[in-house]
């Protein structure tokens, strides 16, 4: 069968590979692939992947076989896979911690976008009462922040969305953010809560905007660039401040299922900006790194 592999040459980040069909353990279902959803990080550092390991954490597809142990969802079931290893082929054994059902009405495509972007926003969002907050999204027009903002919003926060140029901005007002900016320079809201998915001088930028103790969720790098703190930025009086940084790739069968529920119910919307089939993966991923799409790739496996 075909994969999606982990290419360290100058061709690369992924390459097309014939692999062994996967073998389940006691476990782990079998599931039949039919979308996958590209990420900026893993995509942009496959570097740190061993090369030709199967790639990719999110993709959607069919129970074709179910964990023989009795855990998980029945043969036949559509599910969701979110930040699941190796998950970039035609077929794939994946634990039940891993899996969410998918319910009648969402389309698999979409529950393919949802994984690291979606589960990213919610475990952070829900680190706190956002009720009344001012929250801060960075990189709102990316995957994590289209999911943010509309999690935020249903929370109750007042939420403000910075995104790269104003061309950017397109469909953030309608996910229900109350500003939108290109530039945090001279603004007075003091944030709550900063979800960042930016990094570099933004993140010293975003520091001098936040309210007494106030944090700064470090979820993504998208700059590539250095973060440098004027002297005497991080001292300060009253409540203390923080920056929380954010690796957790621990099972999310309970924030997919959350999240599926809140899309069958109309209530978040999956920003798919990008849909094609997984043969033009190269252009998909130019695409990608160049920014010119607003929301999440998805790449039908056909």
């Amino acid at each position: 069968m075909r994969a999606l592999v982990v290419d360290h040459s100058d061709a690369g980040p992924v390459r097309f590979a014939d692999i062994d069909e996967p073998v389940p353990s006691t476990g782990e279902a079998l599931v039949e692939i039919r979308h996958i959803g590209l990420n900026f990080g893993e995509l942009r550092y496959a570097h740190q992947w061993p090369a030709g390991a199967v790639h990719g954490h999110d993709a959607a597809g069919v129970v074709v076989r179910a964990a023989s142990d009795g855990s998980g969802p029945p043969e036949g079931a559509r599910v969701a896979l979110g930040m699941a290893p190796y998950a970039w082929a035609e077929r794939v054994a994946v634990g039940s911690a891993w899996l969410g059902t998918v319910p009648e009405g969402v389309d698999l495509a979409d529950a393919a976008a949802l994984g690291v972007a979606g589960v990213t926003a919610l475990r952070v969002l829900r680190k706190r009462s956002l009720l009344a907050r001012n929250v801060l999204v960075t990189g709102a027009s990316g995957g994590v922040g289209h999911f943010a903002v509309q999690l935020a919003v249903l929370a109750g926060a007042r939420v403000t969305a910075l995104v790269g140029a104003p061309g950017r901005a397109l469909g953030i007002r309608e996910l229900g953010a109350d500003e939108i900016l290109t530039d945090l320079a001279g603004t007075e809201e003091r944030f709550d809560v900063v979800l960042d998915t930016v990094g570099g001088p933004l993140v010293a930028q975003a520091w001098s905007s936040l309210a007494e103790g106030g944090t700064i969720h470090l979820v993504g790098m998208a700059s590539g660039q250095d973060t440098t703190f004027p002297a005497g930025a991080l001292f300060g009086f009253g409540e203390s401040r923080s920056i929380a940084t954010y690796g957790d790739m621990t099972p999310t069968s309970g924030e997919l299922t959350d999240l599926l529920t809140l899309v069958a119910a109309g209530r978040l919307v999956v920003p798919v900006g990008m849909q094609g089939e997984w043969k033009d993966v190269d252009d998909a991923v130019r695409a990608l790194f160049a920014r010119t799409v607003h929301g999440k790739i998805v790449l039908d496996v056909v």
